[in-house]
């Protein structure tokens, strides 16, 4: 433009005999007029008949048909007044440039948006946890007496039974000492025998003196001595029954401690096939009572523990399903149930410890993964749901921005936001329906005219003519 202009203006300069005309631009044609006048007063006043003088110095002819001789004219300095003509060509283009047409200015502008339908669908409040996994039920074998570890049966991740014998210790003492019991009860049944007939014969002697003595034939110091010997007898039988007894309780005492050698792994309550989880010891290791040798649990079903603050607490129930993924099988989930949720909040954290139970027939998942499990606390079903990014704030009001039906102006309507679920949202209010405003309602109004555009078409929002 500005090569234009100067191209036009160069010859009304230079060349007075051509006529002025009026560009075509209509912009820069209502800032001529004042141009044109100025041209052709500065001409007028400088020039007569048409004719020009050479300015001192300069290269070219003196005037149009007229000699040197001829009487002195003005003088037009034309580098000067091109000077002039260029500088205020150069100001009056720059302004036809910024200032709009004023019709432009009076026509309300549209803002580009984009826009998606307002639906009517079932959503549900969602929670995510993170957490562990642990054993469903898990101990530790350990011994009742110290010995040396002669044989292990079992090691790391075996799968054992229900009263399984999975460590033996060395048990040469403890059958000796079971040798011992067992002949001491056999001196104890003997002494038994020889008080039980020495009772018999004093019996005896005793109903012989009785029978003399009713006859008048034994006196009665012999019927005391009789009585005596008796009572002796059956005294000495009754001490050799408790000897005997005390015998068989310490063969008992001594089978139990040789038991004791053969260490084995039970339980009463759930699967009747655990898995060892940790080996403490070797073979030829001498333990200690009570130290331990395995770690044995149980992986069906499996246990989760996640932990729940307080705003969410009043939300959970016993039995409600819960979603489980891991990063050992990313692509996967697992179905769990809230099992136990506990009555306390740990006080540092101010969260509820709450256990989730997950069958685990495969024996995928192990205790000590990381999981996260999804819980859904609340479901609402026919609620009205927007995008998320359809929500704006005017003030302190909180509202979405639905388009009318001629889809060329918005409305702007008050929301009450409910559940949000990922990128949806519930709203309550009045008149939601048909599309709702997800971009650019940052440049809007209640009844802000629009120009929906296609998603790809709209990055932030603008205005268009």
């Amino acid at each position: 433009m500005i090569f234009t202009a100067a191209v036009i203006m160069i010859p009304v300069c230079v060349e007075t005999i051509q006529p002025i005309r009026i560009p075509d631009d209509r912009k820069l044609a209502r800032y001529w007029v004042p141009v044109r006048f100025f041209l052709e007063r500065k001409l007028r006043g400088s020039t007569v008949s048409g004719e020009s003088t050479l300015v001192e110095g300069s290269r070219h002819p003196v005037g149009f048909g007229h000699s040197p001789e001829s009487p002195a004219k003005p003088t037009i300095h034309v580098g000067r007044l091109l000077q002039k003509v260029l500088f205020l060509g150069f100001v009056l283009i720059g302004s036809a440039g910024c200032v709009d047409d004023p019709e432009s200015e009076l026509r309300p502008r549209s803002v580009a948006v984009q826009a998606d339908p307002i639906s009517i669908a079932d959503i549900s409040l969602k929670r995510t946890f993170s957490g562990s996994l642990e054993a469903a039920a898990e101990f530790v074998v350990s011994p009742k007496m110290g010995g040396r570890v002669k044989s292990m049966h079992v090691d790391l991740g075996d799968r054992i039974t229900r009263g399984q014998v999975v460590v033996e210790l060395d048990d040469a003492e403890f059958r000796q000492q079971a040798a011992q019991a067992r002949a001491e009860v056999a001196v104890a049944e003997a002494t038994v025998a020889e008080a039980h007939s020495a009772l018999t014969i004093a019996n005896r002697e005793l109903d012989r003196v009785e029978a003399l003595r009713k006859r008048g034939i034994a006196s009665d110091t012999r019927l005391d001595a009789s009585r005596a010997t008796q009572q002796a007898a059956t005294a000495r039988r009754l001490v050799a029954d408790a000897q005997l007894q005390r015998a068989k309780a310490a063969l008992r005492g001594a089978l139990v401690r040789l038991g004791y050698t053969r260490i084995a792994a039970d339980w009463e309550h759930g699967d009747a096939y655990r898995v060892v989880a940790e080996r403490f010891v070797d073979e030829g290791e001498t333990v200690a009572p009570n130290a331990a040798l395995l770690s044995i649990v149980e992986l069906d079903p499996i246990l989760g523990v996640i932990y729940v603050p307080e705003r969410d607490y009043a939300r959970l129930e016993i039995g409600a399903p819960v979603s489980l993924t891991t990063d050992a099988f990313p692509r996967q989930r697992f179905e769990a149930r809230i099992q136990r949720i506990a009555p306390v909040f740990r006080p540092g954290s101010r969260q509820a410890r709450v256990e989730l139970r997950s069958d685990n027939p495969d024996q995928r998942l192990k205790p000590g993964l990381f999981i996260r499990a999804t819980l859904t606390l609340e479901r609402v079903e026919s609620a009205t749901v927007v995008p998320q990014t359809a929500l704006a704030a005017r003030g302190d009001q909180t509202g979405v921005f639905v388009v009318n039906e001629s889809q060329d102006r918005v409305a702007w309507r008050r929301v009450k936001v409910g559940i949000r679920d990922g990128d949806r949202v519930q709203v309550s209010g009045e008149h939601l329906n048909g599309l709702v405003v997800t971009l650019g309602q940052h440049l809007l109004d209640d009844g802000s005219l629009i120009s929906l555009q296609p998603t790809e078409a709209v990055s932030g929002g603008g205005m268009t003519k």
